[in-house]
């Protein structure tokens, strides 16, 4: 039997009331606490290919700081994951022998060994779970092997090794508990080939206004369920004409009540699923969670 038989059935049980929760007319919070955001991937079996998942992520997950046209979360990397997200998008610019923390041009008081930190403590407490991490260089244009010198650092002469798993293909789930997937999106890195088209779609149209993003986040959501093969992407983040907030607001209570509607009942294997500000549309996360197999 399973370790995680217990946290399976806890899952379904909170499933349940979370589905209940809606029918009476919104996610209560005890129904969310009954899903178990913190350990939710404890409920899908070992064997679950993860592009058969439905993960919720943050896009920029780092950025915070810089005012209204740069911050795209309002809660921190370690409030992320305890929230249920698990698909992490890293900017790094290098700093000396070090990854800081970018979006565009502004530091985001938040260093590589931060964020690792925040997994490798999250994934300590809930080791049913892994988290996808997307790393790219931002705001500088260092070559390839120059990228690659300060990761083998984090590697090595910082200790991070045990917690990544840097393998070029990707994992079932049962692989990947209790480690941190490293999606490469840097040529000199090693890992997952992040948007290698052999393995990913992506939809990530991030300068479409809303009223013409929404319908790709829709149409994205579709073909994941309908032509399951790839490791889907659909980012509901976009950065036209408003600050990253004021799309959000937009964009987020659209795809949250698609996701709760008859069409989306019952489809799972949506893929990852990045979003700007989910903090700020109560029960979003749950319901992109909602959307996994059960054990």
């Amino acid at each position: 039997m399973s370790p995680y038989t217990a946290t399976r059935r806890s899952f379904l049980t909170g499933s349940l009331a979370v589905t209940a929760g809606v029918l009476l007319g919104g996610t209560s919070a005890a129904a969310s606490r009954a899903l178990g955001t913190q350990d939710w991937m404890g409920g899908i079996a070992d064997s679950t290919p993860l592009r058969r998942l439905t993960i919720p992520g943050t896009h920029n997950a780092g950025a915070r700081h810089g005012g209204p046209w740069t911050a795209c979360q309002n809660t921190t990397v370690a409030q992320q994951l305890d929230s249920g997200i698990r698909f992490l998008d890293i900017r790094c610019r290098i700093s000396g022998d070090a990854y800081a923390i970018h979006h565009g041009a502004y530091y985001q008081h938040l260093n590589f060994d931060d964020v690792l930190g925040a997994c490798r403590d999250f994934l300590a407490r809930h080791p049913s779970e892994t988290v996808l991490m997307r790393v790219k260089q931002e705001y500088s244009q260092e070559s390839d092997a120059a990228f690659r010198r300060i990761f083998d650092i984090y590697l090595d002469d910082k200790g991070w090794r045990p917690l990544l798993r840097l393998d070029s293909t990707l994992p079932d789930l049962g692989g990947a508990r209790g480690k941190v997937v490293v999606l490469a999106d840097n040529g000199g890195l090693p890992g997952v080939r992040y948007a290698d088209p052999a393995l990913f779609d992506i939809q990530d149209d991030y300068m479409a206004e809303p009223f013409g993003k929404y319908p790709k986040i829709e149409a994205q959501f579709r073909k994941a369920a309908q032509q399951p093969g790839k490791f889907f992407m659909n980012y509901v983040s976009t950065a036209a004409l408003l600050p990253p907030r004021s799309n959000s607001d937009r964009l987020n209570p659209q795809v949250h009540s698609f996701l709760d509607g008859s069409e989306a009942s019952g489809w799972t294997g949506l893929g990852i699923v990045p979003l700007d500000f989910p903090a700020t549309r109560t029960g979003l996360v749950e319901s992109l969670i909602r959307h996994n197999p059960a054990s």
